[in-house]
């Protein structure tokens, strides 16, 4: 057996029925333990996302927090992984993309907290902070330490794999598709661009994020709404289809001339573990963007964060299954090799309907854009993650550097052993991570049900409430 199959065979385990139940278990567990306020106070946690007040401790904004860590979730999977779910696991993948993300705002929440809550100062004065600073100090001893070492070292492994080579791949292969661009000429491109924002540090991250991510999403929103709004007579029957196949107990077909089959159980697996890989909720990834927020309380940056999972998953994938559902394109069949269509030809097919040959512009700018800022977030949580094993700085330089001259390798080459190996990773990552917001579950009800009543109750009457003692002095109680 070679090396390449022995890692298939892992990264199936890793990513199986297992891995996806803890996953999702975690984040009922949380929200029942947290008495569903993450739900109640999502629209709150919208509103905190433009909050003014900055002058606290920490590197950046709450704002620029947020967008650094959804320029690493939003990337190829709200369009190349939504469009092989649908087709893998049938219209209702997306349905059940969406109900973990639902339990996902939970486990976002409850990791963004403990990353502020145990975050500490480093060297030069930065904020560092994430799952790993959780274990240390938090659960504490030779367990937490060795938990934390884990999770910081498959987390640097992550950043070069699926933060890195797989987007920087996704670009170039979309641009050499459709527009003959060679993928030397794409992988310089990125290189550079990647070099001039990542060795400037958190601080140009969180100004170039806070200006790709919402212009990115702003751009895709108003496309997909437009393809939604022309097939509209087909939304109704679309959505139903989605609905029925997510809950039906036998095998159902949908797609064109009911050329997918899927079942509940199909359904909920391709669906749970592509809204996994979308939104990140549970691989300890977004934290580590989060501590470094200015905040007054851990426990409003966990909302904050939180918001990323609701927009990843709940709006930007559904819009994409809409436009696909609507499109009338799911189930076509390739005629060259006799295939299902899937993935980012199908995402073009479905825009295709209302744009025409422009469908591959507009695909192509937005896995461009939504790819590159997912190499941006990335580096961050790899360097802080590094950061957290080694202490030299000069490591530190090195790796930014490294991290991006490794994207023209990504755009110029097909490495399938190092996709598997940064997919197993990247699962290998969440493990830690669910067991240190299991053990450390009662800190983030503290901190919720105490800023509950503190914060958000006199909020909503309009008072403003600045919470600033609470921060770097252990528990609010």
């Amino acid at each position: 057996m070679d090396l390449s199959q022995i890692l298939n065979d892992v990264n199936d385990f890793v990513w199986g029925p297992i891995m996806l139940a803890l996953l999702v278990g975690t984040g009922i567990f949380l929200t029942i333990r947290l008495k569903f306020l993450p739900w109640i106070n999502l629209l709150y946690a919208v509103k905190m996302i433009v909050r003014k007040k900055s002058h606290h401790e920490g590197d950046i904004s709450p704002f620029q927090s947020l967008m650094t860590a959804l320029s690493a979730t939003v990337g190829t999977g709200n369009i190349v992984g939504v469009a092989t779910a649908m087709v893998l696991g049938g219209p209702g993948a997306i349905v059940w993309m969406w109900i973990s993300a639902a339990f996902g705002l939970s486990t976002k929440y409850a990791e963004s907290v403990l990353a502020v809550k145990y975050r500490e100062t480093n060297s030069v004065g930065e904020m560092a902070g994430g799952p790993m600073y959780a274990m240390k100090n938090g659960i504490g001893g030779t367990f937490g330490r060795v938990m934390a070492a884990l999770f910081a070292f498959f987390a640097v492994c992550s950043s070069f794999g699926i933060g890195n080579m797989t987007q920087a791949n996704s670009i170039a292969a979309a641009l050499s598709t459709s527009f003959e661009i060679p993928t030397w000429i794409t992988g310089v491109v990125i290189m550079c661009c990647a070099l001039a924002i990542l060795m400037r540090g958190i601080h140009s991250i969180g100004k170039v994020s806070s200006i790709i991510v919402p212009s990115m999403a702003a751009f895709y929103l108003v496309v997909t709404l437009i393809v939604i709004i022309v097939n509209f007579e087909h939304v109704p029957s679309g959505l139903m289809t989605m609905i029925s196949m997510a809950f039906s107990t036998e095998a159902v077909a949908g797609g064109v001339g009911g050329s997918i089959v899927a079942t509940m159980l199909t359904a909920m697996r391709w669906g749970v573990a592509r809204g996994v890989f979308s939104n990140e909720a549970g691989l300890g990834s977004a934290p580590i963007a989060a501590a470094a927020a200015r905040t007054d309380h851990a426990s409003r940056q966990g909302y904050v964060n939180m918001t990323g999972t609701f927009f990843d998953t709940m709006i930007i994938c559904m819009l994409t299954g809409l436009v696909i559902s609507s499109s009338g394109m799911l189930g076509a069949v390739d005629l060259e090799t006799g295939k299902l269509v899937s993935g980012a030809q199908l995402t073009i097919l479905a825009f295709s309907s209302v744009f025409g040959d422009w469908a591959k512009l507009i695909v192509s700018i937005s896995l461009a854009l939504f790819a590159f800022s997912t190499i941006l977030g990335w580096e961050y949580y790899g360097e802080k993650s590094l950061e957290y094993l080694v202490s030299n700085r000069k490591v530190i330089y090195l790796y930014r550097a490294f991290f991006s001259c490794i994207t023209f390798i990504g755009a110029t080459q097909t490495l399938d052993v190092v996709w598997n190996f940064s997919d197993t990773m990247n699962g290998l990552m969440a493990i830690p991570n669910l067991l240190c917001l299991l053990i450390l579950n009662k800190d983030i009800a503290n901190e919720c049900f105490h800023y509950q009543q503190v914060v958000v109750e006199r909020e909503k009457l309009g008072e403003e409430v600045d919470y600033t003692s609470h921060l770097n002095g252990g528990s609010a109680h």
